[in-house]
């Protein structure tokens, strides 16, 4: 369980939300190559303490999981932490998945449990930014010029204190539909409702969050007229 990928620095496709340039939605998604047969079978000798077992879909679904978290968190480096609390739990209530929905969706369903710890825990909209200086050299790695890549850092900020001061059930179907870019069938799986529930949730977020941007584009633009 000690294993540990780099961290990777990449543009978050959500940065679309807020007017960066876009990117390909499903660009470097996780994927299980071996197949959901060789999945349950993991699962299964896991489940009889194969510790091997265990350890390849540890392997298999780590990437998935960190760019699951790292979307609801907004920070790399609180992914990493956050994988590793979601595996521990993950093993510790192996025996409870029933094999009904994709080893990956339960798995990922834990990874946003413990995200939604961490939201609560992170009520101040003043840690996004300390979250967020994570973001700093990704669009420097893509090319972008000092003043871009400081845009680009602001809206990421935005948007993520955008979605602090939205209530959690809005929150979490703006991320898994509109930041990861989730199947409607599988982020609604993940939530525990109906896909039509996801998609009225979705909308209301996206509402919400465009006030919340809009008024603070209009603070911002307000202090800078007063001087």
């Amino acid at each position: 369980m000690g294993h540990t990928r780099p961290v990777e620095q990449r543009e978050p496709s959500h940065l679309r939300a807020v007017g960066a340039e876009p990117e390909t939605a499903t660009a470097g998604r996780a994927t299980v190559g071996d197949g959901e047969a060789l999945v349950q079978e993991l699962v299964g000798r896991a489940r009889s303490g194969d510790m091997q077992a265990w350890a390849r879909l540890y392997q298999d679904h780590f990437d998935g999981l960190f760019r699951h978290l790292r979307y609801l968190t907004g920070c790399p480096q609180l992914a990493e932490e956050l994988v590793q609390e979601s595996f521990v739990q993950a093993l510790c209530c192996i025996g409870k998945y029933d094999g009904r929905s994709r080893f990956s969706t339960w798995l990922h369903g834990i990874g946003l449990n413990v995200a939604r710890h961490h939201w609560r825990s992170q009520r101040s909209t003043a840690k996004a930014h300390a979250r967020l200086t994570a973001v700093q050299e990704v669009q420097v790695q893509n090319g972008l010029g000092p003043d871009r890549t400081m845009l680009a850092k602001q809206r990421v900020a935005m948007l993520y204190q955008a979605l602090e001061q939205i209530p959690e059930h809005l929150r979490e179907a703006f991320i898994l539909r509109e930041l990861e870019d989730l199947p409607p069938a599988e982020a609604a799986a993940q939530l525990g409702i109906t896909t039509n529930n996801l998609a009225v949730r979705a909308s209301r977020a996206r509402l919400r969050i465009r006030k919340l941007l809009a008024d603070s584009a209009s603070g911002v633009h307000g202090e800078g007229s007063d001087g």
